[in-house]
């Protein structure tokens, strides 16, 4: 009788250690989302740069991060646009970034991106960003620049080619 009230007891015991130990399905990898082709097409551009954006999420722990997409150079209000996105990216780095957040910049005109960028950290005093990821997704021959204006503020800068 002893014997099988131990066995029962450790029964109880061990079936819910069992239980969690469940062989889990290996998660399939989504394929990475292309970059468009029609650099007016504003919505190909927002799950492009999500895309991005969701892939390099690790060490931030703001799920929302402040994403600002520019749209095509060839937008009939796109100076209009242009201005309203700098006067934003600049509020918003004023105003301050707290650590585990994420600033994420990308379109279809890297160039102008990089300017915005550049214009937006201007005046940032150094090291008051610490712990806050920049993501500038552009041309390579932009990265040094943006690269050169968002790290004295201390943040982790990541580039990511768009392609």
């Amino acid at each position: 009788m002893k014997t099988l009230f131990r066995l029962m007891l450790i029964a109880c015991l061990v079936l819910p250690f069992a239980a969690c130990k469940k062989a889990e399905a290996p998660k399939a990898e989504k394929p990475a989302v292309a970059m468009p082709t029609d650099p007016a097409n504003k919505q190909a551009w927002m799950d492009y740069m999500g895309d991005i954006v969701t892939r390099n999420m690790d060490g931030v722990s703001n799920p929302n991060p402040y994403a600002y997409l520019l749209p095509a150079e060839s937008a009939a209000d796109f100076q209009d646009q242009y201005d309203s996105l700098l006067d934003k990216a600049k509020s918003d780095v004023a105003r301050g970034i707290i650590a585990g957040n994420m600033l994420a910049y990308g379109g279809p005109s890297s160039a102008k991106m990089a300017d915005l960028v550049v214009a937006a950290f201007t005046g940032v005093q150094p090291g008051t960003m610490k712990g806050v990821k920049v993501l500038f997704i552009g041309a390579a021959a932009d990265n040094d620049r943006v690269k050169a204006a968002v790290e004295p503020a201390g943040v982790t800068y990541v580039f990511v080619e768009a392609k």
